[in-house]
Order: C-alpha cells, then sequence, then structure tokens
C-alpha cells in the first residue's frame, strides 16, 4: 500500500498545491472531471498525482468564468488544436452574451431617463410584395445572429441565380416571440418566379398596418416593438403575422446610431 502511495499527494497536500479547498476537488471527483489517481479502499483517502495539477487548476478556471461542467470535460479530454477550438467557442458565446448585456444596459438606461421613448406610430396600408424567403429556426436570445445568417443565404442564393430584388432587406417574425420560432429573412423580387435553390418564393398580401420607424443599434429595437405593440393594443387592433422589420439603413450605409429600422404589423381592422 505504501508503494501504491509513494510520490502521491493526500487531497489536503494536493489542494494547497492548487490554491483549491478540499470541497472543490472532492466536487470534481464526484462529476468525474478529475479523479484522483488512488483511493484508499479501507479509508476512502483520495491520493492525487503532481502531474494532475494543471488540470485541477485549469477545471477552476474555466468553472469561475462559468463554463459548464460537460464543456469543461470535453475539453480537458481534447487535444491541443480541438481544446483551441472549443474555448474559442466558448469565447465567442461569452462575447456575444456581454453584447447583449450592454444592449440591456442602454436600454435601461434610456427608460431611466425618460420612460419609453417616443415613436410616432401610423395606420396605412401596405401593398402586396413579391417575396423570395429563407427561413429558420432560432430562439429570442438568437434572433440577431439568425437574422445575420439568413441575409447571408438569401443574398448569396440569389446572386448566383442571377435574380434582382429591390430594397429592403425584410425580416419576417411570428406574433409570439418563443422558443423554437421560425423567423425569414426576404427580399422583394417584383420578376421571381422561383427555381432558386433554397429559397421559396412567396407573395405577402396587402392591407392596413400599423408601423413606425426605428433610428439606432438594432439592440434597441424592442424599445420600438414594445411602443408599436402597446400601440396596437391601446386602440383596440388585432395584430396579424408575419410582423415585420424593413432595414432601411443597414450597417454597411451608415454607423449604428444612424441604422433605420422600419417595423410593420399587419392589422386585421383600422380604426374608426
Amino acid at each position: 500500500m505504501v508503494g501504491v502511495r509513494e510520490g502521491l499527494l493526500t487531497i489536503g497536500r494536493f489542494a494547497r498545491l492548487c490554491r483549491l479547498s478540499v470541497k472543490q476537488l472532492r466536487h470534481y471527483d464526484e462529476t468525474g472531471l478529475l479523479t484522483p489517481v488512488h483511493v484508499d479502499a479501507r479509508s476512502g483517502y483520495r491520493y492525487y498525482a503532481p502531474g494532475q495539477a494543471p488540470d485541477a487548476l485549469t477545471i477552476a478556471l474555466l468553472r469561475d468564468m462559468d463554463l459548464p461542467l460537460a464543456v469543461i470535460a470535453r475539453t480537458l479530454a481534447a487535444g491541443p488544436d480541438a481544446r483551441a477550438a472549443i474555448l474559442r467557442g466558448e469565447r465567442d458565446r461569452l462575447a456575444e452574451r456581454i453584447s447583449r448585456d450592454r444592449a440591456r444596459i442602454a436600454m435601461l438606461e434610456r427608460l431611466a431617463d425618460g420612460g419609453l421613448p417616443g415613436y410616432g406610430v401610423t395606420v396605412g396600408e401596405e401593398p402586396e410584395r413579391r417575396l423570395a424567403v429563407v427561413r429558420t429556426v432560432c430562439d429570442p436570445p438568437g434572433i440577431g445572429a439568425a437574422v445575420g445568417a439568413c441575409v447571408g443565404r438569401l443574398l448569396a442564393a440569389l446572386g448566383r441565380a442571377g435574380t434582382a430584388w429591390k430594397p429592403p432587406l425584410w425580416a419576417l417574425y411570428p406574433l409570439d416571440v418563443d422558443e423554437g420560432m421560425e423567423i425569414g429573412v426576404a427580399a422583394q423580387c417584383p420578376q421571381g418566379n422561383g427555381g432558386v435553390p433554397g429559397v421559396a418564393f412567396e407573395t405577402l398580401p396587402g392591407g392596413p398596418v400599423v408601423e413606425t420607424v426605428h433610428i439606432g443599434s438594432y439592440a434597441e429595437l424592442p424599445l420600438a416593438h414594445t411602443a408599436l405593440f402597446a400601440a396596437v393594443h391601446e386602440r383596440g387592433l388585432h395584430p396579424r403575422a408575419p410582423v415585420r422589420e424593413g432595414y432601411l439603413v443597414g450597417p454597411g450605409e451608415a454607423p449604428e446610431e444612424e441604422l433605420m429600422t422600419r417595423l410593420v404589423v399587419p392589422i386585421e381592422e383600422t380604426p374608426a
């Protein structure tokens, strides 16, 4: 037994070496992240090899960054290239979360300064549109990325087919923003009759709508949607799908604070 433990460290000594707690090491063992090299069958004492210290420190660091246990386990088991790819993927997800949090902070500041920003909401008629559409399924936090991916797919497909389209690009949403919702990105193609792989050609009916215009970053679009739907319900109107965003001035045309987006909600009736 003594021979088995030669060169090994008790859990207390290993914890001090790694600047971790005994409780943390026990938890890592219980979850299968870091198993001691030897456990005494009679006493249950755990023994660790000094060479396990880098993994222990890595686990502690990644847990402190709120990485899921499953991701940490994959990271430890991966080779250098795969490990780098996993960590970069988590970095990108963290950056996206930080970006969303900053947008939320900005919206809270605007609300704290003067309540819901004023938007001019009007009732009008929307013409029938012949649209080329690509769709995807996403959850609410992924709407921005999903729209961007659909824009790329749509423009690439239309470009390969030589199909002309008329600005602006449109995003199409259901009334209920929920997990697993289907969204679309569309371009008006007056002469489009199909034949473009991966693209559906549809006619979007015209009719009465309520609309407003948002000037500023896409991250603050929820403020405009809130104002628009508040006006719909205050006027006793009944909204219909799809809710639409028309990107009048996009990221390649102006700085973020000057982006211009038209928000349109079809309605079943107009006010008296």
